[in-house]
């Protein structure tokens, strides 16, 4: 029986090409890049050219990348950074971030803005909760449960808009945004100028790099407390000798995976657009959770009314395929999608949801078989 996988928003295999690149520095090249002898040094200048082949990507500076291991890290270095340099000030952030971001901004002063039903983020509401506490926003770029892709740049301009009114009044507090882009990398723009960010948080594992592989920028002259001490490394913000392998892996994967967006982007959206046809035309009392036109190409994420969703994840199992209910970081919680909720959607509409996200080695037919199993499990 052929093994059909459906969750690349949970995690991605490792591209040969990144295994290869990465090779040599968990075999002969291991020397720690501190070190002063001609080796180090070598090892060194190859973490050097990844870091600024990273930057380039971003439209970024080579100083303004950080590596990290992993997305959560990095999301944490972002909400704790900035909060541990302004604590008596206020962290905004959406209500369907991941939960790197919303349990770290719990320990501070916090506000969540709203979403519609679509889950984009109700930019009134945000306007209505910036007050002069406010130091740090962060909106994610799409989301890994529902695929909706968000307004960056509207909420950019009006973060602009309110630090010139501040500026006016007197108040010099920063106003920073953040954005968890992990998983963006695949198929939208990252220039990080564009979008309009200060802080910005990519995951190896999910553009099809190694685990425990991540980046946050940072722009430069923002003030970030460090999450670890140490021998000062990554500008003293990540101390500990550097997973060289890990970081030569994230910017092999990082440049493949631009280099491929756009192409790979139509293929996808069209492999999408027809399970979303199949599951309308063919299912009754299906809904598809998420917009319908800012939306991730890979990402379908469907509500099957009165069904259970871990019922029908085991059928779907049984039979070779591999799909989600929501984040993987939260589905060991058994606990129904905070994503859906914030989108006012109940606890049984949640326990009857499924994500299914498509990826370089999905095919017509795999989507096909998931819709015919599909179909075998509906009761």
């Amino acid at each position: 029986m052929k093994q059909i996988y459906l969750d690349y928003a949970a995690s991605t295999p490792l591209d040969p090409e990144v295994l290869g690149a990465m090779l040599p520095y968990l075999k002969s090249n291991y020397f720690n890049p501190s070190a002063d002898y001609s080796a180090a040094r070598q090892v060194a200048q190859s973490l050097a050219k990844a870091r600024s082949a990273v930057a380039q990507v971003l439209g970024a500076k080579a100083g303004e990348i950080v590596f990290t291991a992993g997305g959560s890290e990095a999301n944490n270095l972002a909400i704790k950074g900035v909060m541990d340099a302004y604590p008596e000030a206020k962290v905004l952030l959406s209500a369907i971030e991941h939960d790197s971001l919303l349990i770290p901004a719990s320990r501070y002063a916090h506000d969540t803005i709203k979403v519609d039903r679509s889950g984009r983020v109700d930019l009134e509401d945000l306007k209505s909760k910036l007050d002069d506490s406010v130091v740090l926003v962060s909106v994610m770029y799409c989301s890994n449960e529902v695929g909706t892709i968000e307004p960056l740049k509207q909420v950019a301009s009006i973060l602009r808009v309110e630090k010139q009114t501040r500026y006016r009044r007197g108040n010099r507090l920063p106003l920073l945004m953040h954005s968890d882009a992990c998983q963006a990398a695949n198929y939208l723009d990252l220039h990080v100028n564009r979008l309009g960010v200060d802080l910005m948080t990519l995951n190896g594992s999910k553009m099809y790099g190694p685990k425990q592989s991540g980046v946050l920028f940072v722009k430069s002259g923002i003030n970030l407390r460090p999450l670890i001490d140490g021998g000062g490394q990554e500008f003293g913000l990540r101390s500990g000798t550097e997973n060289v392998a890990g970081v030569i892996g994230f910017a092999a994967a990082l440049t493949k995976a631009q280099s491929l967006r756009e192409t790979e982007s139509r293929r996808l959206r069209e492999l999408r657009d027809h399970f979303i046809s199949r599951l309308q035309s063919g299912f009754d009392d299906v809904n598809i959770n998420g917009s319908l036109t800012q939306r991730l190409p890979n990402n379908v994420n469907a509500t099957f009314f009165g069904q259970d969703n871990e019922r029908l994840l085991f059928g779907l199992d049984a039979a070779g395929i591999m799909a989600a209910a929501g984040s993987a970081c939260s589905a060991a919680k058994s606990t129904p999608s905070h994503v859906l909720a914030a989108m006012g959607f109940n606890e049984d509409y949640a326990h009857a949801s499924l994500r299914f996200s498509l990826g370089r080695q999905t095919l017509k037919a795999d989507v096909d078989r998931a819709l015919f199993v599909l179909k075998t499990l509906i009761i």
